[in-house]
C-alpha cells in the first residue's frame, strides 16, 4: 500500500543546498575507492580551539544541560554586546541580539518576520545559495543581480537605484563575500548607503560571517561605522562558525532593531526554541577570551593559502581568478573553456559539464558557478592544506590541457581529411 504525499507550494520553490549535494557525491565516490580531493564545502580545517573546547567541558561539569532562552543565553548575549563594542565601535543592548542554531536560522527567521508575498529581497550575485531560496520559501521574491568579475563582484550605486521598486524590503549584503572573496571598500559602502537613504522602506541584512577572515592591507570598514545612521534598518549577521572553526556547534547571532529581533525570537520559539545550552557557553568563551591569536593564525594560513591558489589558477589556460580579498574560496571564470572537448569528444558545454569533467578526469570537486547563481564560474574552497591546494590545482591544471579547444579539433580534421 503507497501513500500519495502532497507537498506544498513552498517546498516545491526550493532545492538542496548545492553546496551539501556536491559534498555528498564526493564523499561517496571517496567511499566507493575514487581518489578525490573535495573543494566544496565552506568549513575550516583548523580544529576548534583547545580552551573553547575546555570551556563546554566545564558548563557540561557545571550541569548547563537543559533548555535555554529562546533568544539565547544571558552569557552569550552580553559576550555579543561586548564584541560589537570593543571591536566594532557599536552598541547593543542583549536585547537587541538573538542567539540561533547557526546564521543560516538568522537569516531564516528575519525573511519569516517581515516579507508577505511578493515582497522583494535584492540579492547580488554570485550569492550565498541560501538567500534566493530562504526568500522564496517566505513567499518573498528574490530580485538577483548579477554582479561579475569586470565589477570585483560587488554592487555598484546606480545598479542598486535601478532595481529598487515600492515592493522592496531587504538588500542582501556578504562581505567579505562568499564565494568571490570580494570585499567592499568605505567608499563604495558609503556610495550604496547614499542609495539607501532616499529610500526607507528597504532594510540591509549585512552577512559578516567572514568579517575576521580579509586580506586587504587595513582591517575592512564595517558598514555601521560608514553609515551609522542606518542602525535602524540594519540587521548583523554573524557566529563562530568561520572566525573560530565551530561549525558543528551551530551558534549564530544577530544584532539589530528591538522591535525586529523580537519578531525574530517569536518565529525562533516556534521552529526550534534557543540554541544548544554547551554550544552557547563554548561560543561566549571564545568570544570573551583574551587571546584572539587563533583568529591571527588562521587568517594568515587562509591568506596565504588564496595566493597560491590564485597564482596556480590564473597559470591554466582558460581560467581567471580574480585574488581573493577575504572569507576562504576562488570564484574561477571558466568561460573561455565553454565549447572545448573533452579527449572523449564530448563538448563541454557548461560550467556544470567542466565541474563534472574535472572530478572525472583528476578527482577535484568544485561547484558550479550556476549555483550561486552567476556563470560562466566555478567555486573552490581553499580552506585545506597548502599540500592538498597544490596537489588539487595541479591536477586542475592536468585536466584542462587534457582538453582540445573547437579550433584545434577542426585543424586536427581537416589535417586528417587532407591526408587522407
Amino acid at each position: 500500500m503507497t501513500t500519495n504525499i502532497s507537498l506544498s507550494r513552498r517546498v516545491q520553490r526550493v532545492r538542496l543546498s548545492p553546496n551539501a549535494a556536491a559534498s555528498a557525491r564526493a564523499s561517496a565516490l571517496a567511499a566507493q575507492g575514487r581518489d578525490i580531493i573535495s573543494l566544496t564545502t565552506g568549513e575550516p580545517d583548523f580544529d576548534t580551539p583547545e580552551p573553547i573546547k575546555q570551556a563546554a567541558i566545564a558548563a557540561l561539569a557545571r550541569g548547563e544541560t537543559k533548555y535555554t532562552p529562546t533568544a539565547g543565553t544571558a552569557q552569550l548575549r552580553r559576550a555579543i554586546a561586548a564584541k560589537y563594542r570593543h571591536e566594532n565601535g557599536l552598541e547593543y543592548t542583549p536585547q537587541q541580539i538573538i542567539a540561533s542554531n547557526g546564521g543560516k536560522q538568522v537569516i531564516y527567521n528575519a525573511l519569516a518576520a517581515t516579507l508577505d508575498a511578493g515582497d522583494e529581497v535584492i540579492v547580488p550575485a554570485p550569492y550565498w545559495p541560501s538567500f534566493p531560496d530562504i526568500v522564496r520559501v517566505n513567499d518573498g521574491t528574490p530580485v538577483i543581480v548579477p554582479v561579475g568579475q569586470e565589477q570585483g563582484f560587488k554592487l555598484t550605486p546606480e545598479v542598486l537605484e535601478a532595481v529598487i521598486t515600492q515592493r522592496t524590503r531587504w538588500l542582501v549584503l556578504n562581505t567579505p563575500g562568499n564565494p568571490s572573496g570580494a570585499v567592499y571598500s568605505q567608499a563604495e559602502l558609503a556610495a550604496l548607503a547614499a542609495v539607501l537613504r532616499r529610500h526607507p522602506q528597504v532594510l540591509v541584512l549585512l552577512d559578516e560571517l567572514y568579517e575576521h577572515i580579509w586580506f586587504t592591507p587595513e582591517a575592512p570598514a564595517h558598514w555601521l561605522a560608514v553609515a551609522p545612521d542606518l542602525k535602524e534598518r540594519t540587521l548583523l549577521v554573524n557566529g563562530v562558525s568561520k572566525t573560530y572553526a565551530m561549525t558543528g556547534w551551530r551558534i549564530g547571532w544577530g544584532a539589530g532593531p528591538q522591535e525586529l529581533i523580537t519578531a525574530m525570537a517569536v518565529i525562533q520559539s516556534q521552529a526550534s526554541s534557543g540554541p544548544n545550552s554547551v554550544g552557547q557557553a563554548a561560543a561566549a568563551a571564545a568570544l570573551e577570551s583574551a587571546d584572539q591569536s587563533f583568529v591571527r593564525t588562521a587568517r594568515s594560513a587562509y591568506a596565504r593559502r588564496a595566493r597560491l591558489v590564485t597564482e596556480a589558477i590564473n597559470a591554466v589556460p582558460g581560467l581567471r581568478l580574480l585574488p581573493p580579498e577575504g572569507s576562504f574560496f576562488a570564484f574561477v571564470h571558466c568561460g573561455a573553456l565553454i565549447g572545448h572537448l573533452r579527449p572523449d569528444g564530448r563538448v563541454i558545454a557548461s560550467e556544470g559539464e567542466l565541474v563534472e569533467w574535472l572530478l572525472e578526469a583528476e578527482g577535484v570537486a568544485a561547484v558550479d558557478g550556476a549555483s550561486y547563481g552567476l556563470s560562466p564560474y566555478l567555486r573552490i574552497s581553499t580552506a585545506t592544506s597548502d599540500e592538498v591546494l597544490a596537489d588539487a590545482t595541479a591536477r586542475i591544471a592536468r585536466a584542462i590541457a587534457a582538453l582540445r579547444s573547437p579550433a584545434s579539433a577542426s585543424a586536427a580534421l581537416a589535417e586528417t581529411e587532407t591526408a587522407g
